[in-house]
């Protein structure tokens, strides 16, 4: 039966707290033949009784005094809770009746009113939860943690849950005393860590292409360099001639042509071997005519832009050498003739007889050393008279004698004998370091000049020819870019055999 919170089958205790009356023993023994007696009717009214919820508990009633037990029998109990599973309220029926023997005990006291607890609530009964979710779900935490669930992005995987998965979250306390990890501080944007080069997006490997090998391809065999040694190309004639030409002569350095005869082409070489040194030095070279009878080297060469000679120089001497550098070049130049295309200066000399005899042997020297402060190269046309105070000054300033010559045998017979003077005077050194140069004035090779190259070569350093070229055969204006290819390098090899020694 049931009794509220206690249950008093057997009448040892009751629900207020205190120890119950035994039972009559024919109470029991006739609650079991009742029970007994309903059979399956009876059972599926328990059945039904036990699916139909309880309803709510209702407040006792007040116990009243005892009045003994006559009259109907009066239901104390409450209904059994169906919450708990207890079994519902037996009913006693109409027709029972108290024997008349029965008198009850002066000893029992009536049971004080039982009032019920104004706080007593019955507890509701738990619903079962179904099997598929029979954790409860995590509670939400607070604002303050809570991060902000973003959409995962089309193309990469949704990430996994964080945190300790769908174990249920009792309290943060109780996660941390079993290992809980906090969780990691809130993801930045991929974009961010991209930024900042650390974001790598995963990569899920698809499935590996069918590998096809290339074709194997011998690389070509590369045969080690082999150095071969070859000699130079030998130079030739006419790179050696121009490089003698460019080289330092170790200071100004002056070139006596000369030879008593006339007509044996000693203006015509000073002309053109000034040409050909200015052509390949570029500047520094003079040609002087010191012919004392009245030179042509003036009309033959340079420009007339002004008729001043060696006199009017000689005039203002005095003014002039006392200049130096710039200045000094600045004021000779008033008194010198230029190369139609400036490769060469001119010194023309004066055209009156008389004025020979002012030409004095210091006069020349001091004409000397000025042309040597300023240019490099001296080309000095001699003249006739061996005799005068000038050509002996020349032949004994002269670094390089050249002896002209043509290939006819009075003009060798002079030259011969100039040689001869020369020895005797002294000057037996600068014989014998002479030049020889044959000029053809006519074209094609004669017999003669044969015999000349021989016994020149025994007398003078070396013999240089040059040929024959119509443009010198008129006497008129030289132009040394007019000349023939063939007379040019005649020319460019006779003028490095004249510096040779001097060339460093």
């Amino acid at each position: 039966m049931g009794w509220g919170r206690g249950e008093a089958v057997d009448g040892s205790e009751t629900g207020w707290g205190r120890q119950a009356e035994p039972a009559p023993r024919w109470r029991a023994l006739l609650d079991r033949a009742r029970l007994a007696g309903r059979g399956a009717e009876q059972n599926d009214v328990d059945h039904r009784a036990e699916e139909t919820p309880a309803p709510p508990p209702e407040t006792l009633p007040r116990r009243a005094a005892g009045t003994g037990w006559t009259g109907r029998a009066q239901g104390v109990a409450r209904p059994a809770d169906a919450s708990f599973g207890a079994e519902p309220a037996y009913r006693v029926e109409a027709t029972y009746r108290v024997e008349p023997a029965y008198r009850v005990d002066p000893r029992y006291g009536g049971e004080p009113a039982y009032q019920a607890e104004p706080a007593y609530r019955a507890e509701p009964e738990p619903r079962a939860e179904p099997s598929w979710r029979a954790e409860p779900e995590p509670r939400a935490e607070p604002s303050w943690r809570a991060e902000p669930v973003r959409p995962p992005e089309p193309g990469y995987p949704e990430p996994p849950p964080r945190g300790r998965g769908t174990a249920s979250i009792e309290s943060r306390y109780a996660l941390l005393d079993g290992g809980y990890q906090p969780d990691p501080p809130p993801a930045e944007s991929r974009y961010a860590l991209l930024d900042r080069g650390r974001y790598r997006p995963e990569v899920h490997p698809g499935p590996e292409p069918a590998r096809i090998e290339p074709p194997r391809i011998e690389p070509p065999r590369i045969e080690p360099a082999r150095v071969e040694w070859r000699a130079p190309e030998p130079e030739t004639e006419l790179e050696r001639a121009a490089g003698v030409l460019r080289r330092e002569l170790g200071g100004p350095r002056v070139l006596a042509f000369a030879n008593p005869k006339g007509g044996v082409h000693k203006t015509t070489a000073t002309v053109l071997a000034a040409a050909t040194v200015g052509s390949v030095r570029g500047r520094g070279v003079l040609a002087w005519d010191d012919n004392e009878l009245r030179g042509t080297l003036g009309l033959r060469a340079g420009s007339a832009r002004h008729a001043r000679t060696i006199r009017h120089l000689i005039h203002d001497l005095a003014q002039i050498e006392i200049l130096e550098g710039a200045t000094l070049l600045e004021h000779l130049d008033d008194y010198l003739r230029h190369a139609s295309d400036g490769s060469y200066d001119v010194l023309a000399g004066e055209e009156s007889p008389r004025f020979a005899q002012r030409l004095d042997q210091f006069t020349v020297k001091r004409v000397l050393e000025l042309l040597r402060r300023t240019h490099d190269v001296v080309c000095v046309d001699t003249g006739n008279n061996v005799e005068s105070p000038n050509w002996r000054t020349v032949m004994q300033a002269a670094d390089q004698l050249v002896v002209t010559t043509v290939p006819r045998e009075d003009a060798a017979f002079s030259a011969d004998w100039m040689l001869d003077l020369l020895h005797e005077e002294g000057m037996g050194e600068l014989a014998d370091n002479a030049i020889t140069l044959i000029s053809c004035p006519t074209p094609g090779r004669t017999p003669l000049q044969d015999d000349l190259e021989r016994h020149f070569a025994t007398r003078t350093r070396a013999v240089a020819v040059v040929p024959y070229d119509p443009a010198l055969e008129t006497g008129s204006s030289i132009e040394y870019h007019q000349l023939q290819a063939e007379t040019r390098q005649g020319w460019l090899k006779a003028a490095s055999v004249m510096l040779e020694p001097f060339a460093r």
